[in-house]
């Protein structure tokens, strides 16, 4: 049985705990044995290496340097790591070696919870297939993110909320290589009512399936 490690904490407001019990459940149903921790710690364990995926739910905070180096180890070797939102793509600022490995961070999101649309960037991956433009309402991510990651899906900003990103393209949805472990991200799911999005879920699902080391 594939096993996954789930370490939730950091912001509050991101939900963190209800999150994970949703993710867990997810990837129950996927046939995953899963692991709930709520401490970087776990992050440091011998037994990260054992793991087929590791999902971060754990928005700031702070990363020992000992932690963030067992987990690239662990992810460079061919563990998998996927996540979303900020729990993933806003954890640990101060770590550049984690935002090596994730292909991006968070740096803000104009208008706070605001609609916007979602485009499907690549209908022929498997992770995207059956799923077409769709609208959306949450934080609107503006992110730095790596040139080598192969985006899935984008968002373009209007303008309205900060006037000089006008036209930008972002990317929503990527995955990427680092070392031998797939890495899958999704900045959409601010909150644990938007898993009741049919879209928002399918795409965080079928990302961790294809993160997971077989």
């Amino acid at each position: 049985m594939r096993e996954a490690l789930i370490v939730w904490g950091g912001w509050h407001g991101h939900e963190p705990e209800q999150c994970a019990g949703i993710v867990a459940g997810m990837l129950q149903d996927e046939g995953f044995r899963v692991h709930l921790e709520n401490s970087t710690r776990a992050f440091a364990s011998p037994q990260l290496h054992t793991m087929n995926l590791i999902v971060p739910i754990f928005t700031m905070s702070k990363i020992e340097k000992d932690e963030v180096a067992n987990l690239s180890l662990a992810v460079r070797e061919g563990t998998g790591l996927a996540g979303f939102h900020g729990g993933m793509g806003d954890a640990f600022r101060e770590a550049v070696e984690y935002q090596f490995m994730c292909g991006g961070q968070w740096v803000a999101h104009p208008g706070n919870i605001i609609d916007y649309r979602v485009n499907i960037a690549r209908p022929d991956d498997p992770v995207m297939e059956g799923i077409r433009d769709f609208d959306y309402r949450s934080e609107h991510y503006y992110m730095h993110v790596d040139p080598s990651n192969e985006v899935l899906a984008t968002t373009t900003f209007s303008g309205e909320h900060a006037s000089w990103i006008e036209g930008v393209v972002m990317p929503v949805v990527w995955k990427r290589r680092h070392g031998q472990g797939h890495v899958f991200y999704s900045s959409l799911g601010h909150a644990a009512k938007e898993f009741d999005v049919p879209e928002m879920r399918t795409i965080l699902r079928r990302g961790m399936v294809w993160a997971a080391r077989s």
